[in-house]
């Protein structure tokens, strides 16, 4: 069991969900104690076995994903991460740049292989002899699938701007949204930013990405028009800045952003409550 948090950590960032690594991770212990005493005491590393399960059963998921969401209403985000300040620390996944919001959507672009041999290999240091064996391929082909989905993080990837400025523009963002200053709101944003909602269709939200400041503003506007009694909260999103709508002291809304320079370029909201389970102990008080 004490590799259990280390695979927690693979599989959330192969998958994007808290709720999915935790079945996969449940699964791969429970093919474990399927097995005899006799068959578990061969296995010269129950990590090493544990790591391969567990990427296998990733990949497999990853795959049947793509078709899945085909009819995922709206846009699918990951799944929001909080400061893990109450989870058991068995289950509490590191925030690290591995998992900002911004390098999980653009793992989303890439093939479950990409994605697998990538992970393995650039953020949890697999040789490609042993990332080979997981995925199925050779070595070789791991070593291009990696470096395929390396051009892609870097070609998304913008000079990285400072927390304590990423956070004080947040704060000024937070606070004319409360002002309903739509002028500061358009200034803190870039002219191209984009907002992407999702709501899985079990609440209302916009089905497509907002593009432009000034709609991004008035819809931020009118979100908060429809919603009686929203509470903004400054909180720790995926361990960056962001922030997080409450309605009479319950989660509604996480908001995750990209900050380039001095604007905000990107920002993700997730509205479905299924991926909003970890926030909703996180009440106003």
């Amino acid at each position: 069991m004490n590799e259990r948090r280390q695979l927690m950590n693979l599989a959330y960032r192969l998958l994007g969900s808290l709720a999915d690594a935790e079945d996969v991770v449940q699964e791969a212990y429970a093919r474990w104690y399927a097995m005899s005493a006799q068959q578990r005491d061969a296995i010269a590393s129950p990590g090493a076995w544990l790591t391969t399960v567990t990427s296998r059963l990733c990949l497999t998921l990853l795959s049947s994903a793509r078709v899945r969401r085909e009819t995922y209403v709206g846009e699918w985000i990951p799944e929001p991460l909080p400061e893990p300040t109450s989870l058991d620390p068995a289950d509490r996944v590191t925030l690290d740049e591995s998992v900002n919001m911004a390098f999980l959507v653009v793992l989303e672009s890439m093939t479950p292989a990409e994605r697998v041999a990538f992970i393995l290999h650039d953020v949890f240091r697999y040789p490609f002899a042993e990332v080979a064996e997981i995925v199925g391929r050779s070595p070789a082909a791991c070593r291009q699938l990696a470096s395929s989905a390396r051009r892609r993080i870097r070609d998304s990837q913008a000079p990285a701007t400072p927390a304590a400025r990423q956070a004080q523009i947040i704060r000024e963002f937070k606070q004319a949204w409360e002002a309903q200053d739509i002028e500061a709101l358009v200034g803190l944003l870039d002219p191209d930013a984009t907002v992407v909602a999702d709501s899985g269709g079990l609440v209302s939200a916009v089905l497509g990405p907002i593009e432009g400041a000034e709609r991004i503003a008035r819809s931020m506007l009118k979100f908060a028009g429809k919603l009686r009694e929203l509470t903004i909260v400054e909180r720790t999103v995926n361990g960056q800045p962001g922030l997080v709508a409450q309605q009479d002291g319950v989660t509604v809304t996480v908001y995750a952003f990209e900050v380039v320079g001095d604007r905000i370029k990107h920002i993700w909201g997730v509205r479905n409550p299924g991926k909003l389970r970890p926030w909703f102990r996180d009440n106003v008080s």
